[in-house]
């Protein structure tokens, strides 16, 4: 039975997701007259010089309208902002960079395996938790890097107050391969069923839950592959079923733009645009940008759960039940609202990717003791264990 218009509307399928649809959005062009504190607009993404913003956002009635034009230009516009010259002592860019690199070198020298969402594990040198670990190791050097007005002026009108800061730093050395396109978290971390089985208002959701983010480390010309992107595809409604289609792929393939960055430049985007990492084919450059994910304050539940205690007081009663008759759905219902059913936040160090987009989450280990028939001590001992994986 096909599904009725409401249906439609409702839940999101690959048939759903329509080249020519696609195509006619990102064909749009962005008018500068949309964008009246940009300096420029090049290949269709808006270029703002961060002093001028700084002028324009002294009093709070120009810094809300300033904001206001960031916020079209991430939701209705090109889906992406350069803001240049965002850090503009380069004495604190050197610094972190610095640390950035310490923490890259001991990490090699312990042998560690690198997961990546979107690239081969160790195609680039990557810290995970960066944001923790440069704050421990030289807070001075976090102090003045996250003082940062820029930062502060796009995560306040993306998401509002009492956002969350998240960072991973990146490097892509000579040769390093592009990432596959792709969008980002939440639902660009999760496989095409399971972002299927999220409503539509869902998918419509979740680009706000969080702000992207990219300073640039050095200078970054086309040729050590700054990320590709493709304005204005964030607003493609089945993109997080279409971004691994690969008639999408390819298109995007065809039609990204690629910005040159100059040390201290950064961009920002909406999580739902079409972007990748680019091929680096210089010779010599090592790629390095600090990645940032800034979420909302509202991803929280009200109360704190202890869902492992949780999980281990039903155990018992799923494996009884399961060996009484119990349909799987009927133990997949009690799972869900036992164990934890997200990955993440995690320690991406001890509890990477390497196996897909996400590491397991609990529910995801519960349903493996449920269906192997683990002892409850087996769950126990690997509940615990999952649980310090994803300490910082």
């Amino acid at each position: 039975m096909s599904p009725t218009p409401a249906e439609s509307r409702t839940w999101l399928t690959e048939e759903d997701c329509e080249l020519d649809a696609f195509r006619a959005l990102v064909a749009q062009r962005t008018d500068a007259a949309d964008y009246p504190s940009a300096e420029r607009v090049e290949q269709n993404v808006p270029l703002y010089d961060s002093d001028r913003l700084r002028a324009l956002t002294v009093t709070p009635e120009g810094r809300r309208s300033v904001q206001a034009e960031l916020v079209r230009a991430l939701l209705d516009g090109p889906g992406i902002v350069v803001l240049k010259r965002a850090f503009t002592d380069p004495a604190v860019m050197d610094r972190a960079s610095e640390t950035f690199n310490a923490l890259i070198e001991e990490e090699r020298a312990t042998g560690a395996a690198r997961g990546d969402h979107f690239a081969k594990p160790g195609a680039n040198d990557r810290v995970w938790n960066a944001l923790d670990k440069t704050a421990v190791r030289a807070p001075e050097t976090f102090a003045d890097y996250y003082a940062n007005d820029m930062i502060a002026l796009l995560a306040e009108a993306w998401l509002g107050p009492a956002y969350q800061v998240t960072s991973q730093v990146n490097v892509v050395n000579p040769g390093g391969a592009a990432q596959s396109v792709h969008r980002d978290y939440h639902l660009g971390f999760l496989t095409q069923e399971r972002a299927a089985a999220y409503p539509a208002h869902v998918h419509r959701l979740s680009p706000v839950l969080t702000l992207q983010g990219a300073v640039a480390h050095c200078d970054m010309p086309v040729e050590s592959g700054p990320t590709l992107y493709l304005p204005h595809s964030q607003k493609y409604e089945p993109g997080y079923l279409a971004w691994r289609l690969p008639r999408f792929a390819e298109y995007f393939d065809a039609h990204h733009v690629q910005l040159p960055l100059d040390k201290g430049d950064a961009v920002f985007f909406n999580p739902a645009l079409f972007h990748a990492a680019g091929h680096n084919r210089s010779t010599g450059i090592k790629r390095m940008a600090n990645l940032l994910q800034i979420s909302s304050a509202f991803g929280r539940a009200m109360e704190t759960v202890d869902r492992e205690a949780m999980a281990n007081a039903l155990f018992p009663v799923l494996l009884r039940r399961k060996a009484d008759g119990a349909c799987e759905d009927w133990l997949r219902r009690v799972v869900a609202a036992t164990a934890e059913g997200y990955a993440f936040p995690t320690n991406l160090d001890l509890d990477p990717p390497v196996d897909g987009l996400a590491p397991p989450s609990q529910a995801d280990t519960v349903w493996q003791a449920v269906t192997e028939g683990w002892t409850p001590e087996q769950l126990r001992q690997e509940l615990r264990a999952g649980a310090k994986r994803r300490q910082s």
